[in-house]
């Protein structure tokens, strides 16, 4: 297990306007120097709105091809969701695309229904870890973060992603459970949000962030920015012997509804 080194993209999100997103990120991609590991935001092509399943991308279609190439370019795995359409149904889908064109998706459990989320998309039914230079990672998507159960730590990952459209009005909401993620499953976790407003008025602040296993905020930000930070293994795995609160944890059986 070696080092990781993380860049997260906090970016406005033009809503309804695919092709516009990929233009502005493809440029900001530009930027960026050496890294493993690109992570965008919740529903990267359309922000998160009520006309997303009208922009909604096709299994292998241009969106995919579009991270594709960039992970191609940059030799590293990028990741973010989607909405996507397969078959009658549409998935906020979250895409682990590797550098070789293969890849792996995580369909969002927990949908967001103050919004209508629940009565738009289908609910996922998988958790899923994928692995990266020796890291065990959970990928999951903004409303999952407020579920611990969901994100419990089974001694099955060592780094926790969360990709979210999660507006200023509930920042708070947001810093604190990323912090309380991070501390009671011993892991590292990022939160990639958005920044700007959208279509119905709300504001995002960012606050895209990175923290240790002990809740140490090691990264923020409320601008519009790539932020690159390096993951230390002999940290993660030093603390976790110093303080193995995991070897006393509650057994569970999860049952998917």
């Amino acid at each position: 297990m070696d080092n990781v080194t993380v860049t997260l993209v906090q970016q406005v999100i033009e809503p309804n306007d695919p092709q516009k997103n990929l233009d502005v990120l493809s440029a900001e991609l530009e930027t960026l120097s050496s890294t493993d590991l690109i992570i965008l935001p919740e529903v990267f092509t359309t922000g998160f709105c009520a006309g997303a399943r009208n922009y909604a991308e096709q299994v292998d279609g241009r969106a995919y091809q579009w991270m594709h190439q960039h992970a191609s370019r940059h030799k590293a795995v990028i990741t973010g969701s989607l909405v996507v359409k397969e078959g009658d149904q549409f998935f906020n889908r979250m895409v682990w695309m590797r550098p070789d064109g293969t890849y792996t998706h995580y369909d969002k459990r927990h949908l967001f229904r103050m919004a209508g989320e629940h009565t738009r998309y289908a609910m996922g039914n998988q958790r899923i870890v994928v692995e990266l230079k020796g890291w065990r990672i959970l990928p999951l998507i903004c409303y999952d973060l407020r579920f611990p159960v969901w994100s419990r730590n089974r001694n099955d990952y060592d780094l926790a992603i969360y990709v979210a459209n999660w507006p200023s009005a509930r920042a708070l909401h947001w810093n604190r459970l990323l912090q309380a993620r991070a501390i009671e499953n011993l892991s590292y976790v990022v939160g990639v949000n958005r920044v700007g407003m959208d279509e119905a008025g709300q504001h995002y602040a960012g606050d895209s962030s990175v923290y240790s296993a002990a809740g140490e905020l090691i990264a923020t930000s409320q601008e519009a920015q790539l932020i690159t930070v390096e993951l230390h293994a002999d940290k993660l795995h030093s603390y976790r012997e110093r303080f193995p609160a995991y070897l006393d944890a509650d057994s569970f059986e999860l049952l998917m509804k």
